[in-house]
């Protein structure tokens, strides 16, 4: 399905879905448990750190928006797309993020932090 062809867009889609009213389904996405860490739960547990209303299902999340996020200190897994979304994350985050790892970034796309800061 189509979940399982955006695998690696589906952290970062989470976070958007935080921002969105009402409830957003992302489902059919098992694999997320199975990459370079359980992205399913290391975005579960971001993302609640800062706030957001999001709930496991068996191959995806739940998560009711919208909601304000605040910075806290979160954990990568040593995971690059966990890394990066969770970056996404602190920018529309209220105060400081620290996100423990994130120097895996480095793996896929070398200067993310850079052109992230040039950005904003």
């Amino acid at each position: 399905g189509m979940a399982a062809e955006m695998i690696d867009e589906l952290p970062v889609l989470a976070v958007a879905a935080t921002q969105i009213a009402g409830k957003s389904v992302i489902a059919g996405a098992g694999e997320l448990r199975v990459k370079e860490s359980n992205r399913q739960a290391a975005m579960e547990a971001g993302l609640a750190a800062m706030g957001a209303d999001i709930v496991t299902q068996d191959d995806g999340w739940v998560i009711t928006g919208p909601r304000r996020l605040e910075g806290a200190r979160v954990d990568s897994a040593g995971d690059h797309r966990i890394a990066m979304a969770l970056a996404v994350a602190g920018l529309i985050a209220d105060g400081k993020t620290e996100i423990e790892g994130a120097e895996c970034v480095e793996i896929s796309y070398p200067g993310f932090f850079d052109h992230l800061e040039y950005l904003c």
